[in-house]
């Protein structure tokens, strides 16, 4: 079969050196005791740290101090993973959005958003998903220069091409990713590519890891059903549920999701979990902070050395105009995924307690992880 995803040119040279550098059911928790050799990896959902694009330009002085309150949630993290939602870099750009569009939006965040994506993680390897809808919003020259600004910093990233990102943690363990969107990068919706993608990832390293920017946006969609989605009355957006079944049957054992804006169910499939979406995680910018748009989450899950999920736990955020995101005491976000993971999957959604430790129900049609 031939797959037809290909790099945009100029992006290959950068990219290799960044490729150098992340009811009424029983319920038991998803873990192995004694376990030493797993990997944590923490995800996130997208990060825009201000635009220079536009006439609703907002830049932060600081981006670090938009990260900050995120590091304690992510101290433990092996491999941090987030979606870089725009483009990074200055300078003159294409205009994405015609002079009467009411929904269009461009954003480019500015250099010195690269390196404080890498320190936010650090010393932990960071990746960053440049498959999605806003990743060329200064056109291919400025997802050339989004790269080549995140490789520059140290940032690994994914979604760029269909060919694996391989994260070697400090340890020496290795976590290979894969990034897909609608709206560029690898398609999700082209299903056969998909499988195939996993598979040879699969092949190669036990612990694989797709991320998905896909299904309808706002408020409303905070559902998650097995049919395609449409955006805005006739944009394509996917079917996720399709999706993230057909990679963790290709092999991908962790598989996580953004693009809603809200959060979403959590899905178990054997050892492997899918996280459908993980809302917005900091948005400085032209953005709505209404419920439940402003909910978001850090999740994180071990996966242990033949890549099965042994454990995981939603740590919920919270955004304040303009984008500052603070720790959720009242773990709203971790609420919301347990509610929607029962609605939408009675017998496959994860439990998640209101600590946010994701459970797995007992007779649910998922098999347990046994004890060595």
């Amino acid at each position: 079969m031939k797959v037809s995803w290909k790099l945009p040119g100029g992006i290959g040279r950068c990219y290799s050196r960044a490729a150098r550098f992340w009811g009424g059911l029983l319920l038991v928790p998803a873990m192995l005791e004694g376990q030493t050799d797993a990997v944590r990896i923490c995800a996130g959902g997208d990060v825009t740290l201000g635009t220079n694009l536009g006439s609703y330009r907002m830049v932060p002085k600081d981006p670090d101090a938009l990260l900050a309150p995120l590091r304690p949630l992510v101290r433990d993290a092996d491999i941090l993973l987030l979606n870089v939602e725009g483009a990074i870099g200055e300078g003159p750009a294409p205009s994405k959005c015609g002079p009467q569009s009411t929904q269009c939006f461009a954003f480019r965040s500015p250099p010195a958003a690269a390196g404080a994506l890498r320190r936010l993680g650090f010393p932990a390897p960071v990746v960053g998903n440049v498959a999605n809808n806003h990743a060329r919003d200064a056109g291919e020259t400025g997802l050339i220069q989004t790269v080549r600004h995140l490789a520059a910093a140290g940032v690994q990233v994914t979604g760029a091409d269909a060919l694996p990102t391989v994260v070697i943690t400090p340890a020496g363990d290795t976590v290979a990713f894969l990034g897909f969107s609608t709206s560029g990068g690898p398609d999700p919706r082209d299903l056969d590519a998909v499988r195939y993608a996993v598979r040879r990832a699969a092949g190669r390293y036990p612990r694989v890891v797709a991320t998905m920017h896909m299904g309808a946006e706002g408020s409303r969609a905070q559902r998650t059903r097995d049919q395609t989605e449409i955006f805005l009355g006739s944009i394509n957006r996917g079917n996720m549920v399709a999706f993230a079944r057909t990679a963790v049957a290709a092999g991908a054992k962790l598989v996580i999701g953004h693009g809603p804006h809200v959060m979403r169910a959590m899905e178990w499939q054997g050892d492997a979990l899918i996280m459908y979406s993980l809302g917005n995680l900091v948005t400085y910018g032209p953005f709505s902070f209404g419920e439940p748009m402003n909910r978001g989450a850090i999740a994180c899950a071990m996966l242990d050395p033949e890549g099965r999920v042994v454990e995981a736990v939603v740590r919920s955020t919270r955004q304040v105009k303009p984008g500052y995101v603070y720790r959720d005491s009242t773990r709203r976000a971790a609420l919301l995924v347990d509610s929607l993971s029962r609605l939408d999957f009675p017998v496959t959604g994860a439990r998640v307690r209101a600590d946010g430790s994701v459970l797995r129900p007992l007779g649910g049609g998922q098999p347990l992880i046994q004890r060595p």
